[in-house]
């Protein structure tokens, strides 16, 4: 597909669900009016927030929908990928029950995507679902987890084992959060945010290379551009296929090896940061395959370093990572669901790569197996 240019709003239209809006702003002054117009105002609302995200947005969040709802609440999470748990999800749980929450209330996530993912979980399964709204305050989570309905948490250490499909009623992205993001967080978002370009718009692909140094400046106009195409791409897979049975899957490019590499790394590393070594080893994939040719792997390798994503690991065998691959959610009756490159902007979904395709590609990446 070809990107169009920035778009403050967009619409979300997926089969047997309400559309729901996607709002790009540089503030939260229009917040209340977009409650508003999904329904909160004389309702109840719950923020649900983490312990880093806490300090910086909650008070001027709060003020603002305390203007059009009946009550708010809140609740704060431990920040971390080692907090997505049921267990922290039972108290938000708690956190409902105790200030009577009905069906016709409100959740709203504010944060990142870990806080999004279990925000909607808890809203999915909380009296068979109520409402909730993504306030997403990182890169990441504005370009990519905050869309689409995706929920869940992750079991023993596997991510995102157990979840829902649940769509927000409103997705209210705020791009100044992310002039506040550490630099590292801000490439663990630009990691799914390359992928979007590599596996559905060179063009866009293209773009982001061209605009590395406004992208480092972080300028407004430069990252709401970044976050609209981003969301335009999202919205385009979602709506053909919001469970993912078909092209969503492509979305999943560099998440097979680089959910097994977070996992194995006991999430020491940054989802965004896996993700780029799995894309990475996709397109070695991909080039021995013959799909795509070997300046286009190096452009794709070397291009992590200038936004500031890895191109190496250690710590962890290449073996122990394809053994946890077989464990992953996205095997398919026994194989792996792979998702590879025929060019730049155009990837496809293969179950042939074998365990030694995929040895091959991580010893090319693994610091202590170069020989």
């Amino acid at each position: 597909m070809r990107t169009e240019k920035m778009e403050e709003l967009l619409t979300v239209k997926t089969a047997g669900n309400e559309p729901y809006d996607i709002v790009l702003k540089e503030s939260f002054d229009d917040l209340p009016d977009h409650l508003r117009a999904i329904g909160c105002e004389g309702r109840r609302v719950c923020i649900v927030t983490d312990s880093n995200v806490a300090p910086l947005y909650l008070d001027e969040v709060r003020a603002r929908v305390e203007t059009c709802c009946a009550q708010v609440e809140t609740h704060i999470l431990e920040a971390g990928e080692e907090h997505k748990t049921l267990d922290a999800v039972r108290g938000v749980y708690t956190k409902l029950i105790e200030a009577g929450f009905d069906r016709k209330d409100f959740l709203i996530a504010l944060g990142g995507g870990v806080v999004g993912d279990m925000v909607g979980f808890a809203a999915a399964t909380y009296l068979r679902g109520i409402r909730f709204v993504q306030v997403p305050t990182t890169l990441l989570a504005q370009v990519d987890s905050s869309i689409g309905g995706k929920t869940g948490v992750d079991f023993d250490r596997y991510k995102n084992m157990v979840g829902a499909f649940h769509q927000p009623c409103l997705v209210y992205s705020n791009v100044a959060t992310l002039k506040t993001l550490p630099d590292e967080q801000f490439a663990n978002g630009m990691g799914e945010s390359l992928k979007h370009g590599l596996i559905l718009d060179a063009g866009f692909y293209e773009w982001q290379i061209d605009h590395m140094g406004e992208l480092e400046e972080r300028g407004t106009q430069t990252l709401l551009e970044l976050v609209s195409r981003n969301c335009q791409i999202k919205r385009y897979i979602v709506e053909k296929d919001p469970k993912e049975q078909g092209d969503r899957a492509l979305l999943n490019f560099g998440h097979t090896l680089g959910h097994a590499l977070e996992k194995c790394k006991e999430f020491q590393m940054l989802h965004g940061e896996c993700i780029a070594i799995g894309f990475v080893a996709a397109a070695y994939i991909s080039w021995q395959r013959g799909l795509i040719g070997e300046e286009e792997f190096y452009e794709i390798r070397d291009m992590n370093v200038g936004f500031g994503l890895p191109i190496s690991f250690d710590g962890v065998s290449s073996q122990a990572i394809v053994d946890a691959v077989k464990k992953d959610k996205k095997m398919d009756a026994g194989k792996v669901r792979f998702i590879l490159l025929k060019k730049l902007g155009r990837a496809c979904i293969d179950t042939t790569v074998t365990e030694q395709e995929m040895l091959e590609a991580l010893r090319q990446l693994n610091a202590d197996e170069w020989k």
